[in-house]
């Protein structure tokens, strides 16, 4: 005599509502965060250029003498463009003989007052490293053993080791050594900057932004998820 068949599970309304939910969630949060972000920078950014701006030059009152004392500016980002303008025209100017000229004597006079001068030089490197046009970038992704032997940390390479830096590891018997940069989970705009000799360097395939999507999630989303296919290691003394 056969078995009787097992009647098939439904899911309950509530289930399949929440399921749902969950997946707008997914869909909807990502692209809310964003708009939110998005808009309130904007309005950040015009809360602190319109007040610099002069009575007369303010765009409210612009547009009032051109289309009418009831006309109005409803749209966020008026700031943001008058300062994408004013942004070019300065980097015009100073890209200028005589722009080049006032940049080196406004230097100088700051390199004379001594507070005014290290948070200057501070945030003009700052400054210069963010929004360098150069294209230079993290060579490749990479493994070290960091903080100690066995524990294996994402690292970016750098450069190599050069000038001083190199002459005194040379001098010591480390050769070949380069720079890695090494990230912190989740945030991997701050980390650490190691030497190490080259020899002691695991270089990975993958990208290095999918290297830093890797760090961000915490190890938790793998960047290609065929490429992370392959056997499940189990611990020997997990039953």
């Amino acid at each position: 005599m056969s078995e009787p068949v097992p009647p098939i599970k439904r899911k309950s309304l509530f289930s399949g509502l929440r399921s749902s939910f969950l997946t707008g969630l997914v869909v909807v949060l990502p692209i809310g965060l964003t708009i939110y972000l998005i808009w309130t920078v904007v309005g950040w950014i015009d809360g602190w250029i319109l007040p610099l701006i002069p009575g007369p030059w303010k765009p409210d009152v612009l547009v009032r003498q051109w289309f009418g004392p009831d006309a109005t500016i409803p749209v966020r980002g008026v700031g943001v463009v008058v300062f994408l303008i004013f942004t070019v025209f300065v980097g015009w100017l100073g890209k200028g003989f005589i722009g080049r000229k006032f940049l080196i004597w406004a230097e100088g006079l700051v390199d004379r007052m001594p507070v005014v001068r290290s948070l200057y030089n501070g945030l003009k490197q700052i400054a210069e490293t963010v929004f360098s046009q150069n294209e230079s970038s993290f060579e490749r992704a990479c493994l070290v053993q960091y903080p100690k032997e066995h524990i294996w940390a994402i690292g970016f390479v750098s450069t190599r080791a050069k000038g001083e830096l190199q002459a005194k590891l040379n001098a010591g018997g480390y050769m070949d050594v380069i720079s890695i940069f090494l990230p912190t989970t989740p945030n991997p705009t701050s980390g650490f900057l190691l030497y190490v000799p080259e020899k002691d360097v695991v270089y990975l395939d993958m990208k290095v932004e999918d290297a830093a999507k890797l760090i961000i999630s915490a190890g938790l989303v793998y960047p290609n998820g065929r490429d992370a296919a392959g056997v499940m290691v189990r611990n020997p003394s997990a039953k």
